[in-house]
This record gives C-alpha cells, sequence and structure tokens, in this order.
C-alpha cells in the first residue's frame, strides 16, 4: 500500500511540472480556432477501436536509423559532437523516430504545457491521461495538438501539426492511487492521419518476467523540460531552448514489475511524460511501456503496462 501512494503522489508532482512547462512563442500550438476534444472514458469507449493489430508501419520514403543523433536538417549536419550526455539528441527525421512528437495543450486557466507522445496509428497518438487531464482538478484540456517529430522547435512541414478531435483516457483521477498510476494513459485521434507521412511504432504487451529479464534492453524518447541545456557548450546551438528537441536514452531497464506498474530507469523529467519505453523486436521498434512519473530521491522511475491497447484494438 505504501508504494502505491507513493506513486500517485509523484504522478502528480510530475503532472505539475508538465503542466507549467509553458509552449515557447516558436512552438507548434493548438490553433485558437480549433474546436475542443471531446473526452471518452475508456469504459465509455466501446465504438473506438485503433486500426491495426499492434504492427509498426515504416513508410517507404524513410529509412529505418539505430542512430537518434544522425541529423537529416542541414543546420545541423554539419556539427560534430563527441560524446553527448546519457542522453542523445533526436536529431534524425527518418524512422522510428519521425513518430515520436509533442502533445501541446492549453488548459482550461488558458495555460499552455507540453508532452510526450508516439504514433501508433495513421491518427492515434499514445500519451498520458495526466496530460490532457489535469490530476489535481480533474478538468479537461480545452485544446490539443501534435507535433510530430520537433526537431529544435521546429516541424518538417507546419501543415503536418494535427489537432486532437477525440479523446480516450483511462483515468480521470477520480479512483484510487493504484487505479489513477495503473490507467494513466490516453489515446490521441488526430484530426489528420500524418502516420503515414511519418509512420507509426507498434507495440507489445509482454510479461512481466519478460519485460524484467531484458535488462538495458529499452529505449527511451522524452522532450523532457531540462534538455537540451542552451548553457551547456555541446547544446549551444539548440536555440529553441529545453524541452524542444526529444532526448533518447538506449540501454534502459524495466527493473521490476508489479500490479501493472512498471519501475524504469530509463532518465525523465516533466515534459517527458508520455514517453515511450521502446523494445526491438526482431529489428522492429514497439512499445513495451509508457513512463509516467519520475521518483525524485533518485531511484527507478514508473510507468504502466499498455495490455489496454489489445483491447482497443479488438485484439
Amino acid at each position: 500500500m505504501k508504494k502505491t501512494t507513493f506513486a500517485f503522489s509523484i504522478t502528480a508532482t510530475l503532472s505539475v511540472v508538465a503542466l507549467t512547462t509553458f509552449l515557447k512563442a516558436n512552438a507548434q500550438t493548438p490553433s485558437p480556432s480549433a474546436i475542443a476534444p471531446k473526452f471518452i472514458s475508456f469504459k465509455d469507449a466501446k465504438n473506438f477501436k485503433i486500426k491495426g493489430n499492434g504492427n509498426p508501419f515504416q513508410p517507404s520514403n524513410l529509412q529505418q536509423v539505430t542512430k537518434p543523433d544522425k541529423p537529416d536538417d542541414k543546420e545541423f549536419k554539419n556539427r560534430a559532437v563527441i560524446g553527448w550526455d546519457d542522453r542523445t539528441p533526436m536529431l534524425s527525421r527518418q524512422y522510428p523516430w519521425s513518430a515520436i512528437g509533442r502533445v501541446q495543450g492549453i488548459t482550461t486557466e488558458n495555460k499552455e504545457y507540453h508532452c510526450t507522445g508516439t504514433l501508433i496509428a495513421e491518427d492515434v497518438v499514445l500519451t498520458n491521461a495526466h496530460c490532457v487531464i489535469n490530476p489535481e482538478t480533474r478538468k479537461l484540456s480545452q485544446r490539443i495538438a501534435f507535433s510530430p517529430n520537433v526537431i529544435n522547435g521546429k516541424v518538417a512541414n507546419q501543415a503536418d501539426v494535427a489537432e486532437v478531435v477525440n479523446v480516450v483516457y483511462g483515468t480521470d483521477f477520480g479512483g484510487s492511487a493504484l487505479e489513477n498510476q495503473t490507467n494513466d494513459w490516453a489515446i490521441l485521434k488526430l484530426d489528420k492521419p500524418i502516420g503515414l507521412k511519418y509512420g507509426y511504432l507498434g507495440w507489445k504487451s509482454l510479461s512481466d518476467a519478460t519485460l524484467t529479464r531484458n535488462q538495458k534492453a529499452y529505449i527511451f524518447v522524452g522532450y523532457s523540460g531540462d534538455f537540451p541545456n542552451p548553457n551547456n557548450q555541446k547544446y549551444q546551438f539548440f536555440t529553441a531552448g529545453a524541452g524542444f528537441t526529444a532526448s533518447a536514452q538506449a540501454g534502459c531497464s524495466i527493473t521490476q514489475a508489479q500490479s501493472n506498474v512498471l519501475f524504469h530507469d530509463c532518465d525523465t523529467t516533466g515534459g517527458s511524460s508520455g514517453g515511450a519505453i521502446i523494445g526491438v523486436i526482431d529489428n522492429k521498434p514497439y512499445i513495451v511501456g509508457l513512463n509516467n512519473a519520475e521518483r525524485r530521491d533518485g531511484s527507478t522511475n514508473l510507468g504502466l503496462k499498455i495490455d489496454f491497447l489489445d483491447k482497443l484494438a479488438g485484439n
């Protein structure tokens, strides 16, 4: 019980950090003229189905590259940095990095914030419930947009920024601490099928034993609010500032799985909420877990299992 209570308190703390990490002027924010998304709870989402069966999709015009810091944009091609920190800046516009982006929202108090999201179908993004619902007030975000593959505050094409029209959420934070922790997920339905252009990741619901047995095998990507730090000499050319280029970390582990709660050692901070824990299976990228909280005592961070995706796909 103590672990459950602790997990919830950290989730609430993280969400406050995420909600107060406001977007900068050059970010792709939700359009003021956009229609507010319709929110649907998981139990009422009988008619909502994710297209596909959890398989990844790589567009034919995109290469699959293993190095997230292999740049495609001209402004980074002539940069040579030896020895990034533990987190590597995501500079690639190739697959699967192309399918990861920023979830940007406006609260009922007209404050802007961001989280991380991942395309899992042509018009569907996976993120956290606390990225679209304030856990403290239980109020819903009034506008939400998804910007794919943001690098130094830029998308490849501004027209690809998608508005969120429907949200299916696992919790509105009115349940128990354990319920809120294990159901801190949200599915965002977009107004355009940008996954056909950027690709999308698959997912696999793995057993606790499989998740924990594969140590130092996972990749985590998130738009952390403290990365990249332009005051660090290595990152001075990231002019958009922190939170506008994703960081990627390879070789992290899920150290424990208990009651659908995942304990992992991937580096996280505010803004990386909603980031996928990715495993490469048969040389293809699959989401195997979802990050949702950092523990400030320096121990393992928290995430959740993704079995709910199978139910939404009708598997």
